[in-house]
């Protein structure tokens, strides 16, 4: 089964972390010292990336989810940053006035997309001239790299090979990525591929309860809890005793910028 976004009990699933500090600088260096007045964060989950925008400097920020319990969970996480402002849309329909963001990021949002030009094209419409969109996701070749003692993340499709198959279904190619936001009036500007900090964990206990909990793990939901309890025990099977686990994440980024 799919993750359940607007269940109260998942509401908390994307408050737990922090933004690793190799986004924050991957950031600055494609916005490449551009002043960015307003910028908005799409499918914004618990606020982590909405918050992560501010540490730029960024002086008004705005959260954007579908799920109300994930925005009052927005909100609690990120009660300390008076700059951020958490709306109620969705990818296609942003309730944000036209020509208004001088940013917009949409991070592991468009693999629950089943189109992407209608998202495109709505995040044309709320950025200014020479706006920057940033689009952060997996692509194939980033899901399916070898598991290891960092990317935990590849055992997953190791132990249950049917996950492979649900990834291949949503996940987008960066030729379709990059076609789409052409096609929707952006001219590409960078891609960059980033070995992202997803967590550290004391000890293989701690990260096998994250893994249980599924948290921030969408392809998690797709097993059930005896054979989520399987994954933990074989993934467990491969780390060492006592050691402290730093769980890593491959991703792809694209900047395009509004024509």
């Amino acid at each position: 089964m799919a993750i359940h976004f607007h269940d109260e009990r998942n509401k908390n699933s994307y408050t737990t972390r922090i933004a690793d500090k190799q986004w924050v600088t991957l950031i600055k260096q494609l916005l490449n010292g551009q002043w960015i007045q307003q910028a908005a964060d799409i499918g914004c989950g618990g606020g982590i990336y909405s918050k992560a925008l501010c540490t730029l400097g960024i002086p008004k920020v705005i959260g954007v989810d579908y799920s109300e319990p994930m925005l009052a969970a927005a909100r609690e996480n990120c009660r300390d940053y008076p700059q951020i402002q958490f709306l109620h849309g969705d990818a296609t329909a942003l309730n944000i006035a036209p020509n208004k963001m001088d940013l917009v990021l949409e991070r592991a949002l468009i693999h629950h997309l089943s189109e992407l030009r209608i998202s495109f094209t709505e995040v044309n419409r709320v950025l200014k001239k020479g706006g920057v969109f940033i689009i952060q996701d997996r692509t194939m070749e980033d899901v399916f790299r070898e598991g290891n003692e960092e990317h935990i993340r590849g055992w997953f499709f190791a132990r249950f090979p049917h996950l492979k198959e649900i990834e291949n279904a949503r996940r987008f190619a960066s030729s379709e990525v990059r076609t789409a936001l052409e096609e929707t009036g952006f001219k590409i500007v960078e891609e960059r591929k980033l070995l992202e900090t997803r967590r550290v964990y004391k000890s293989k206990e701690a990260l096998g309860e994250d893994l249980r909990q599924r948290t921030g793990r969408s392809i998690l939901y797709e097993l059930s809890d005896s054979q989520l309890q399987v994954l933990v025990d074989y993934i467990s099977s491969r780390l060492p005793m006592q050691k402290e686990i730093r769980e890593k994440d491959y991703w792809t980024v694209w900047k395009a910028v509004k024509v």
